[in-house]
């Protein structure tokens, strides 16, 4: 490595953890060696030090053995009579840069609880996001696992101008890159350029401000550690492991914009041990040849026109994008952007006007493929903050088109129009809610562009099953009138037909193996009524996949001879499994949670486990930050199921699948929920009264505890015995 690089790192790296040391003893004498210390909300600890080292900092007296790692690590400085450091001491200092900086931002946390939001979004004038709690890494790691997030991008520092920030933020949101910000240039920092240049930033859009110092780097490197160890299954402490999966896996890049100091070199040597790059936009020293990371280690002086292209091609990205004919940038990383008041043009549904979006299959003769037809006034012909009724009929014709698919194309409305910048939806069917922000109508969109963006999109997406692909949008409300009548009458057959389908009429199940990039071993069984546990892949979204892409990770599974019909066995499904899960697992219970329960990637909408004391199952979604009657949050939870282990007793499992007749059958089905967060079981409150009206129990919705009535088993188990619940009376659980 160039020895100017290494003697700067080396410098930076003693500078940090020089610093760490005088924060840490400071605290120390304030609060001493057993007050608690660690990032908010996550079952990592301090994940770097914890994924790579092993050691769960918990306490401030955790914190003195690692800095004396710390100092072990550290090389001497170098000396002017040294031609050549060495690689490995360098990437040491790096190592150490990233740990004394872990603590240095644990200690903040401690001495100033509300500088960093804890959100995924700013909040009242406070920018800085922080290390991302458990519930965002797993909500935002699906998207490292299906592909519409590639990789990343750690920003330090800030371009010369807003206008310059804007351009590659959007850019890197084009390629679908998360946009990771921390430290300043001069005093300014990208995050502050791009809320002046009124872009939005936060976690929604992939523009995430970590902090305002350098210091902030190890948000974006605990983020790819703590994915390895939640969704790859690396054990803490793996450091190799943990290593090789991110450079293997997780393609993100690092990005000084600006003079870049004796500490951004110390961050950057301990990037490339993550198999990370760097690309400067300043002409600091290059390190060319390959090694470490996949290709080049250090490439500077980058125009800031060609930085990102540069950096995809450094790092080795392969990106997807597909280019959409309008006049506005399209992308997933548009996908969380919000229209709010004062930027709202034009809103349609959501309560506020009659809305509904339909997709309905016809024969070949009767749809004009790229065919948008706009009937009613369009955006160039309504005022500022106008609200109209609105209707979107798309009509598919495709020789291997079925009805059974109409529902799984329009599902995808929500994401395809979402991915347009300045465009906001929600909801979908008769439900929907549409905004369009006033820059987007600037720039030229109209909403006859949401039918371009259909075409071109099930095109691409679905095109094995859609030949042709029309859309009629209706702003009249007579019209939107007969889309809707229509509608109801689909959408009351289609519900029909999925409610008449069960495990024993269907002779073919699905599985996902779409999470193995990040759980090598985990196989998800979808049938009838089991959907995926992430929830967003039933049996009818399989069989749709599977005609779509015959080669994907969902396959069809002749599930052959039952084997257990309780437990949910059978021959072919544990065939399966034993082959998809590389002959880890032999077998798989669909409907149990005590006897082989299936394993997990971490996607999971909610985790069920046992509550022995009160002879039940607790059930706590990943919105749920508190306390659960098990003694631990859903966060400690997710790290005992997810990574594709088999743990019995705790199970991951989807909103939908709670209410199924085949929920946990093999113990007892839904009489055996005795707790579950008071936000679920509101959210539930219909399925689960029909529920229990059809076993017998009217009242079961009642007699559910929830946090309202205690957080501990102790605490609950008085109000399940006045309520008379019946798990009480079942036979053990265990």
């Amino acid at each position: 490595m160039s020895k100017i690089i290494c003697s700067a790192a080396i410098r930076g790296a003693h500078n940090i953890v020089d610093k760490a040391e005088q924060k840490y003893q400071e605290v120390l004498d304030k609060w001493g060696p057993d007050h608690p210390v660690g990032f908010p909300n996550t079952a990592y600890y301090l994940p770097i030090i914890y994924g790579i080292l092993g050691v769960p900092v918990s306490k401030l007296g955790d914190v003195r053995p690692v800095l004396e790692k710390c100092r072990s690590l550290l090389p001497p400085l170098v000396s002017e009579k040294v031609w050549l450091p060495y690689l490995a001491p360098t990437l040491e200092a790096g190592m150490a840069t990233f740990f004394a900086e872990e603590i240095i931002e644990a200690i903040r946390y401690l001495e100033y609880p509300d500088f960093y939001t804890k959100q995924e979004d700013p909040i009242g004038g406070n920018i800085w996001l922080g290390a991302a709690d458990d519930i965002i890494l797993r909500k935002r790691g699906v998207e490292f696992v299906d592909g519409t997030a590639p990789g990343f991008a750690a920003i330090l520092g800030a371009p010369p101008t807003k206008e310059i920030a804007a351009e590659i933020a959007k850019e890197l949101q084009e390629k679908n890159l998360y946009v990771f910000m921390c430290a300043e240039n001069n005093g300014v920092r990208m995050s502050e350029q791009l809320v002046e240049a009124g872009v939005q930033i936060g976690w929604p859009t992939r523009l995430v401000s970590f902090g305002p110092d350098y210091t902030a780097t190890v948000f974006a490197m605990g983020f790819a550690t703590r994915a390895a160890m939640s969704f790859g299954g690396i054990k803490p402490g793996d450091f190799r492991g943990n290593l090789l999966y991110n450079k293997n896996r997780i393609f993100a890049f690092a990005m000084p914009l600006g003079p870049v100091s004796d500490e951004w070199y110390a961050n950057a040597a301990g990037a490339i041990n993550w198999g990370f790059p760097v690309i400067a936009d300043t002409p600091i020293p290059e390190i060319l040849p390959t090694g470490i990371c996949t290709y080049e280690h250090v490439v500077s002086n980058v125009p800031h026109s060609e930085i990102v292209q540069r950096a995809v091609e450094v790092r080795g990205l392969k990106v997807t994008v597909s280019k959409i004919d309008i006049p506005v940038s399209y992308g997933p990383a548009f996908e969380g952007e919000r229209i709010r008041k004062d930027d709202l043009y034009l809103e349609c549904g959501g309560g506020k006007t009659k809305g509904v979006e339909l997709t309905v299959s016809r024969d070949l003769d009767e749809v004009e493929d790229g065919h948008v037809e706009m009937i009613g006034p369009d955006l160039d012909q309504i005022k500022d903050g106008s609200k109209l009724p609105f209707a979107m009929l798309i009509e598919v014709a495709g020789r291997q088109m079925q009805e059974d698919f109409e529902p799984i194309l329009e599902r995808q409305i929500h994401h395809l129009v979402n991915y347009a910048e300045g465009i906001m939806h929600i909801g979908q069917r008769a439900i929907m809610w549409l905004r369009v922000g006033k820059a987007a109508v600037e720039k030229g969109f109209r909403l006859k562009h949401l039918g371009t963006i259909i075409h071109a999109k099930y095109h691409q997406e679905f095109g094995a099953i859609c030949d042709k692909v029309q859309v009629k949008i209706y702003t009249e409300e007579a019209k939107v009138d007969e889309v809707l009548a229509l509608a109801r009458k689909v959408y009351e057959a289609r519900d029909k037909r999925v409610d008449r389908m069960t495990d024993e009429t269907e002779e073919t199940f699905y599985s996902c193996t779409l999470c193995q990039s990040f759980a090598p071993s985990h196989v998800c069984i979808i049938t009838p009524e089991r959907t995926g546990m992430c929830g967003a892949y039933n049996w009818l979204d399989g069989k749709a996949s599977y005609e779509i892409n015959p080669t994907g990770p969902n396959q069809p599974i002749v599930k052959g001879e039952c084997i257990d019909p309780v437990l949910g066995k059978w021959k072919g499904t544990d065939e399966f499994i034993f082959k998809a899960s590389r002959q880890k697992f032999q077998t798989a219970s669909a409907y149990s949670l005590v006897h082989d329960p299936m394993t997990a990637c971490g996607c999971f909408e909610c985790i069920a486990t046992i509550l022995p004391l009160c002879n039940g199952v607790m059930i706590v979604n990943r919105d749920y930050l508190g306390m659960t009657p098990c003694g631990m949050k859903f966060t400690t939870l997710a790290g005992m199921v997810g990574g594709g282990e088999v743990t019995p007793g705790f199970l991951g499992v989807s909103k939908h699948y709670i209410a199924s007749r085949k929920f946990l059958l093999a113990e007892g089905g839904l009489k055996r929920v005795v707790w579950m967060p008071q936000m679920l079981k509101k959210e539930l409150e219909a399925k689960l009264k029909s529920r229990g009206e059809e076993l017998g129990i009217p009242n079961l919705f009642d007699i559910i505890a929830d946090d309202t009535k205690g957080t501990t088993e102790e605490e609950i188990l008085p109000f399940l015995e006045e309520a008379g619940h019946p798990a009480l009376t079942m036979e053990s659980i265990l």
